[in-house]
């Protein structure tokens, strides 16, 4: 600690001590935002995060222990508190290992949620779709298992194809399903992974087979040993609509962000109907593979948030963190999700959250 001449006045010994204690003789910062108006990231440890709001409450539906649990807060940035198991993963059966990724939509008055899950792995060779249906209005409440969405014959027509990752959305009034799978069933898990859609009969049933709407073939998609599409979320703004997905390698860096683009004026989902863009959002700086995104807004409901997963190191693995960020919009209609903030950067809170 520096020593105070004896001389100087007392004004001077207090504003000497005040800058020594800020670590020297730094000019003293301009107004900081109220502590209660900002966060950091990341919000916790998680991955795949699927985060809906309605009314005043933000929902985070996540896989852990081979179990689902949803949770209820009216903070983004505290999305991760009171977590309520709604499912878990029988003993024995086509789901009984390996949930991995649900979502929470609601659909007429009730909640679904659609996650994958396996008999086995790894090798991940069985994943396949299922859904749960909430038996009233709640979203932790209890809920039904509508069990396996038939999601397409293999090449040999005896059973389901290999799928993860399903959302829903609607395009021109109708509700459609898009997932991440495969061609046909296959004997390694590094087998290439496209993006399907079919319209729905009803939340647990596709009314027509599948349809690839798009591969994984720009330089930018393709990895060392897996090219690949997977995380679909739909994404509309206006009259747009898109299909946000990641792509590249989940257990490196490389990790990113791309785009559908719906043809103005299209009815159905259809690879002729749609354009890529991309990379969109990727590695920067310590925060590794950004992917797997959903999005929300703030509970004024004037911005658009975007809440995603990173890997904590550069190291190939799944050690992943849940983040989220303020994203804007480009000229040309395409979402500008910028560059992905680093760990420990004060963010203003969503507009409408702030308590000052």
């Amino acid at each position: 600690m520096a020593l105070i001449p004896r001389t100087l006045p007392l004004v001077a010994v207090v504003a000497l001590v005040a800058c020594s204690s800020n670590g020297g003789g730094a000019t003293s910062p301009g107004p900081q935002p109220t502590p209660d108006c900002t966060f950091i990231n990341p919000l916790g440890s998680g991955a795949d995060p699927w985060v809906v709001r309605r009314g005043a409450l933000y929902h985070l539906v996540e896989s852990r222990d081979d179990a689902i649990w949803v949770t209820r807060s009216t903070r983004l940035d505290q999305v991760k508190q009171n977590a309520v198991r709604v499912w878990t993963a029988p003993d024995t059966g086509w789901n009984s290992r390996n949930v991995w990724a649900p979502e929470l939509h609601e659909i007429d008055g009730r909640w679904y949620i659609y996650y994958a899950a396996g008999r086995q792995g790894p090798p991940f060779l069985s994943q396949r779709v299922g859904v749960l249906q909430s038996e009233g209005s709640d979203p932790q409440g209890r809920y039904i298992d509508r069990g396996q969405l038939f999601t397409g014959d293999d090449s040999a027509t005896t059973g389901n194809v290999w799928a993860i990752d399903m959302t829903v959305g609607r395009v021109n009034g109708r509700w459609w399903a898009v997932w991440s799978g495969w061609d046909e069933n296959a004997a390694t898990d590094r087998t290439p992974q496209h993006l399907y859609a079919a319209p729905l009969a009803n939340p647990w049933t596709l009314a027509e087979r599948r349809r690839r709407i798009s591969s994984p073939v720009e330089p930018w998609e393709r990895g060392t040993e897996l090219a690949l599409q997977e995380g679909p979320s739909f994404l509309v703004r206006g009259a747009d609509t898109f299909i946000v997905y990641s792509t590249n390698e989940s257990w490196l860096p490389a990790y990113r962000l791309g785009a559908l683009r719906l043809r103005a004026g299209a009815t159905t989902l259809d690879s002729t109907q749609l354009t890529k863009h991309g990379p969109l959002f990727s590695s920067l700086g310590t925060v590794y593979g950004p992917g797997h995104a959903s999005f929300t807004t703030s509970p004024d409901s004037t911005e658009d948030w975007i809440v995603y997963h990173a890997k904590t190191s550069a190291a190939p693995g799944w050690e992943r963190v849940i983040r989220t960020q303020r994203f804007a919009w480009r000229p040309d209609g395409l979402p500008d999700f910028g560059v992905p903030v680093p760990s420990g950067q004060r963010l203003t809170m969503p507009a409408g959250q702030c308590r000052a």
